[in-house]
C-alpha cells in the first residue's frame, strides 16, 4: 500500500541511495525543492527522467513570455480536461507558491478572461485535435485587450500538451499523491456550481490512479467473459472474438467517467472545466464516412 505508485511494488522504485548519475539526478530534485512521486517512478528509466527534468524546468521557471504563475495555471486548466487530480493539486500549490491569485484557484469564471480564452483550444488538444482549424489560432491572436501574442500562445499550447500526455503517465503508472499534498484543505474555495465542501484527502487522493485501476479491472472482466462464451459457442472465430474485444474497448472509452455524471464528485476540478461533457469521439468508425483529417505520410 506504500509508496509512489499503485501499479509498482516500493521495492522496485528506485531510492536515492542507489546508482551513482540516478543519486546525483535525485540530489538536484532535492536542491529544488522536493522529489515528487512522478520523479520518483520515472527513476526506473534515468535516461528519459532527466530529458523529462530538463523539459520541465524549462517549461516552468526558464525565461519565457509568461509570468511563471499563469504557467502553473494552464497545468491547472491542462490537467483538469483529464480529470488527474493529482496535477491539479500539484500545481495549485505551485501556483500559490510563485505568487499567484488564490482567488483564480476558486474557478476558471474567477480568471482572467484571456486564461479562459484559452478553454476551447484546451479541451479540442485534449479529446479531439484533429478539430482544430487555423481559425482557433487566429481568434487567440486577434487583436484586443485579451488577445494572445505569437510567442505567448506557443508556450501555451507547448504546456497544454505537455500536461495532457502528463496526465496520462500519472493515470497509466497509478501514481499516489504525496502525504503533503493536502492543498486541497487549505488553498482553494468550494466550487460555486456545487455544494460540496472543499476537497478533502480523499477526493483530493489517489482517485485518478484507483478509477483507472477499476477500468482495468472492468475491462478485464468482460475480456474474461467473452473467452467463456467462446468455450460455450461452436465454431466462433479468433477474428470474431477480436472484433467483440475490440467493440467491448471502443464503448469503454466512449462511456463518461463517473466524474460528468456526479456534479458532487471532483468539485475542486469541475471548478476548471468548462463544458465538462466534451470528450473523446472515435473519428475513424466502421461503416462510417471519415472526417477529412491532416496526413503528412
Amino acid at each position: 500500500a506504500k509508496g509512489p505508485s499503485t501499479f509498482i511494488p516500493l521495492g522496485e522504485i528506485p531510492q536515492e541511495g542507489g546508482e551513482s548519475s540516478l543519486h546525483q539526478l535525485l540530489e538536484a530534485f532535492v536542491s529544488a525543492g522536493r522529489v515528487d512521486h512522478v520523479a520518483m517512478v520515472m527513476g526506473l528509466h534515468p535516461q528519459y527522467l532527466s530529458s523529462f527534468w530538463k523539459t520541465q524546468y524549462l517549461l516552468l521557471r526558464m525565461d519565457g513570455p509568461l509570468p511563471y504563475h499563469k504557467r502553473h495555471y494552464i497545468a491547472i486548466m491542462a490537467a483538469a480536461r483529464h480529470r488527474c487530480s493529482y496535477l491539479v493539486g500539484l500545481h495549485m500549490r505551485e501556483f500559490l507558491q510563485v505568487g499567484g491569485n488564490p482567488a483564480w484557484l476558486q474557478g476558471l469564471h474567477c480568471a482572467p478572461q484571456k486564461l479562459r480564452n484559452l478553454n476551447e483550444i484546451n479541451k479540442l488538444l485534449a479529446h479531439r485535435p484533429w478539430l482544430i482549424t487555423k481559425e482557433h489560432i487566429e481568434a487567440l491572436l486577434k487583436p484586443g485587450e485579451d488577445s494572445w501574442s505569437l510567442a505567448e500562445l506557443v508556450q501555451a499550447l507547448v504546456l497544454l500538451t505537455h500536461y495532457h500526455s502528463l496526465a496520462s503517465f500519472v493515470f497509466g503508472c497509478g501514481i499516489k499523491p504525496e502525504e503533503d499534498q493536502d492543498v486541497g484543505n487549505s488553498c482553494w474555495s468550494p466550487s460555486p456550481h456545487s455544494d460540496s465542501s472543499p476537497a478533502s484527502d480523499d477526493s483530493m487522493g489517489g482517485s485518478g490512479g484507483m478509477d483507472a485501476m477499476q477500468e482495468v479491472e472492468v475491462l478485464m472482466e468482460r475480456m474474461k467473459l467473452l473467452q467463456e462464451n467462446q468455450r460455450e459457442e461452436e465454431g466462433v472465430t479468433q477474428e470474431e472474438m477480436a472484433t467483440r474485444f475490440e467493440l467491448e474497448k471502443t464503448e469503454s472509452l466512449l462511456v463518461p467517467s463517473s466524474d460528468i455524471l456526479d456534479p458532487s464528485l471532483q468539485s475542486n476540478i469541475r471548478c476548471f472545466l468548462e463544458d465538462p461533457e466534451f470528450g473523446y469521439k472515435d473519428f475513424t468508425r466502421r461503416g462510417e464516412q471519415a472526417p477529412p483529417t491532416f496526413r503528412a505520410q
